[in-house]
């Protein structure tokens, strides 16, 4: 089985729709594919919908968070979405992402970067507007060759001269919420320091004692020797492994599959949730709502 646990649509900040992502994640040769927007689950209906045969759908969300001043994802599979807590808690976060958006519009002006908030909006569509939105207006203004070349200390990195705060959840809120909800919890990309500050080990051992599940290991954003250091921190912690594209479309180079999860570490995943249920590839309606 191939299995790749992180991916977006348009639903937030990727450049396929839930219905063509996983159309793509069929072509690509994959089994399973969970669809992991920021902070929503927007795209869950139209994507089990439009499930080819033979490809199963993980629902989940990319889960804004923030501890001791530094940024982190958590990764959070199968969990209710009507759980009113958690429910509450991501439209907090999408509700602070335009003005956030605005006001990173608001630096690069005075910084002098000729975008406007009319194009960043045109890019976002009716996804949720966030960071690579605007990082994709730079890119089409020729201030950066690329997506990935925006989230640097000169331009939107944590702590980057056009950097603005948003609502973020504590992380250990995030676990407790999530696991009420039945869902399964993965720290994302835990030690990908080209994105910024990360946190400490005894973060992600605290988180652990927590309740969190697992760490996502194998990601384009960890070198080897990284990988290597988070198996023995996983290891040690009793954490389970991941790995994944995070695919966003032409928004980035990573494609679907680029890295993928042991299909013991899925079984065990969907052992544990009991929020939801994966959803079967034959174009039918899933055993409980997404």
């Amino acid at each position: 089985m191939r299995i790749d646990l992180h991916t977006h649509s348009t639903a937030s900040d990727g450049t396929d729709t839930p219905a063509e992502l996983v159309r793509n994640a069929a072509a690509a040769g994959l089994d399973v594919v969970a669809l992991t927007d920021h902070d929503t689950v927007g795209g869950h209906a139209e994507a089990a919908a439009a499930l080819p045969e033979g490809l199963t759908l993980v629902t989940g969300a990319e889960l804004s968070c923030r501890t001791d001043g530094v940024g982190l994802h958590m990764l959070a599979y199968l969990f209710d979405p009507r759980e009113p807590e958690l429910a509450r808690e991501r439209e907090l976060v999408r509700d602070d992402r335009v003005p956030r958006a605005r006001a990173m519009v608001g630096k690069l002006r005075e910084l002098g970067v000729p975008v406007t908030w009319e194009q960043v909006s045109r890019i976002a569509g009716d996804g949720s507007v966030g960071r690579p939105h605007v990082a994709t207006a730079l890119v089409e203004l020729g201030v950066v060759p690329d997506v990935s070349a925006a989230f640097t200390p000169d331009w939107l990195a944590n702590g980057g001269r056009a950097y603005v705060e948003k609502h973020e959840l504590d992380p250990f809120e995030a676990v407790r919420l999530v696991k009420a909800a039945g869902g399964v919890t993965v720290f994302a990309h835990p030690l990908a320091v080209k994105r910024g500050e990360v946190v400490s080990e005894d973060v992600i051992a605290r988180l652990a004692e927590a309740g969190l599940d697992g760490i996502e290991v194998d990601h384009m954003d960890h070198d080897e020797p990284t990988r290597a250091r988070l198996r023995g921190l996983a290891a040690e912690l009793g954490l389970l492994l991941t790995g994944s594209s995070d695919y966003h479309g032409s928004r980035k180079t990573c494609l679907l599959g680029d890295f993928t999860t042991d299909p013991e570490v899925y079984g065990e995943i969907i052992r544990r949730a009991t929020g939801a249920f994966p959803v079967p590839g034959t174009g039918g309606t899933p055993r409980r709502e997404v």
